[in-house]
């Protein structure tokens, strides 16, 4: 290698070397910056802006991180209930028109209780979720529950809460859902919702 070789190949060496550490410091910055923002658990349900920063705890739950909701996802020892909202039919559509809801993938064997995680329910949407909690828990209040939506979602949140404030004594909550779920490679399958 001729001199001016090497000096090309070691300045490159430090300019790659400091582009590593460059990288290092800018994604631990947004790890700290992503952790400072977590919002303060609120006392009551969240009633907008679903799709934000969710708090680091929910009193009386355990918060699951994916390792733990994997263990016992794996273990079959917790019902999984899946509470993503199910997109309404876009008003104005013409008479006949047929109308498909977007696919949804979720965890394997999770309950899909769409729309149960608004701040507000109306009666039919409150008993639909109790009946599905029922059903999830087989009528047993100290039954392992795990609920779930995506990352940074309220609705799970949300869930959570209403279902301890229905005497579950159980209750996991799972805030980085199915995408938390997939980014650790574990599977996904197409979910529909339970009548």
């Amino acid at each position: 290698m001729t001199p001016g070789g090497a000096a090309t190949a070691a300045v490159g060496g430090i300019a790659r070397a400091a582009l590593a550490a460059f990288c290092v410091v800018v994604c631990l910055s947004i790890s700290i910056a992503a952790a400072e923002e977590a919002p303060p658990e609120p006392a009551d349900y969240r009633l907008e802006a679903y799709r934000a920063p969710t708090p680091a705890t929910l009193a009386g739950a355990k918060v699951l991180d994916t390792d733990a909701a994997a263990e016992l996802w794996r273990a079959g020892t917790a019902a999984f209930i899946d509470v993503l909202p199910r997109p309404p039919r876009p008003a104005g559509l013409p008479a006949g028109t047929v109308w498909r809801d977007p696919p949804h993938d979720s965890i394997p064997g999770a309950m899909w209780l769409p729309n149960v995680g608004f701040g507000a329910l109306n009666a039919d949407t409150e008993a639909y979720f109790r009946a599905g909690l029922d059903a999830a828990s087989r009528g047993d209040v100290n039954a392992p529950l795990v609920i779930f939506c995506q990352r940074q979602c309220w609705m799970s949140w949300n869930a959570a809460k209403r279902a301890l404030e229905d005497g579950y004594r159980n209750v996991a909550w799972f805030p980085e859902g199915t995408d938390g779920w997939s980014q650790a490679g574990l599977p996904l399958v197409p979910a529909t919702p339970r009548p």
